[in-house]
């Protein structure tokens, strides 16, 4: 039997059936998938209001790839993490993890500022652990963990996992050509509980750092070609400064 008991909730990590490996240089390697979940996954709402927020803000961050993610491979009939189909009930999983994120996101980060445990804060550590973890098992992963995983061909780099997502999941909705209102939306969402929306704040400053994090996120078999038109380098690089450019805008 196997129990994980996270003392932060900076991703989605406890309820997935698998495991990040890295090389010994922190450049992503590939995915250890188990034969099944966690049996019990415990968190104490005191201790993650009592932890630092930055870890509760990250996780946010891995939480808000979910539904975009997810939708990405159910409009291309993708599997989902866990190599199933992408389900009704899954994909209303991980809308509710977006809706529960914009609700509760801001008063979730106060509360822990002021390290109480109120409805918001709960309301998120479900969101970040549970409807996310569970969300992308069964939906699946698209260009916001490529972006991650192509980042840390960097290698060394500081940013939080959950803040590069973040930020990959804007360039995703610049590479769906998705609407303003709802790129906007979940710009608006970054910033309102300090999650980045330009690279310079994920500690990307050169033009060259962005060549390299648009080759390495799609080499083969990664998730960005679970997308509707599959993604070039080029086309990759182009989105992640477009995004950058929007979001400098709106911090101005």
């Amino acid at each position: 039997m196997v129990v994980i008991v996270p003392t932060v909730v900076a991703t989605d990590a406890p309820c997935t059936g698998l495991s990040v490996i890295y090389n010994d240089d922190k450049t992503f390697n590939s995915y250890l998938f188990y034969p099944k979940n966690p049996e019990a996954v415990i968190v104490d709402s005191e201790v993650i209001a009592n932890a630092p927020v930055k870890f509760l803000v990250a996780g946010m961050g891995d939480a808000l790839g979910t539904y975009f993610e997810a939708r990405a491979c159910d409009r291309t009939d993708a599997p989902s993490l866990e190599s199933g189909g992408i389900t009704r009930s899954a994909m209303a999983l991980c809308r509710l993890c977006y809706d529960t994120l914009r609700e509760y996101g801001a008063a979730a980060k106060k509360a822990c500022e002021c390290h109480v445990v109120t409805p918001a804060l709960e309301a998120i550590i479900e969101a970040n652990v549970y409807l996310s973890g569970v969300g992308a098992d069964n939906g699946g992963l698209a260009v916001a963990h490529s972006f991650y995983n192509g980042l840390t061909a960097l290698g060394g780099h500081s940013a939080p996992h959950g803040n590069c997502v973040a930020f990959g999941t804007l360039v995703q909705l610049v590479l769906e050509r998705a609407p303003k209102k709802e790129f906007e939306e979940v710009q608006q969402f970054c910033m309102e509980v300090g999650l980045p929306v330009t690279l310079e704040e994920i500690g990307i400053t050169k033009d060259e750092e962005i060549r390299v994090i648009a080759e390495k996120s799609c080499v083969e078999g990664e998730s960005i070609h679970n997308m509707v038109s599959d993604v070039t380098p080029d086309q990759l690089y182009a989105a992640i400064v477009a995004a950058d450019a929007l979001g400098k805008e709106a911090r101005a």
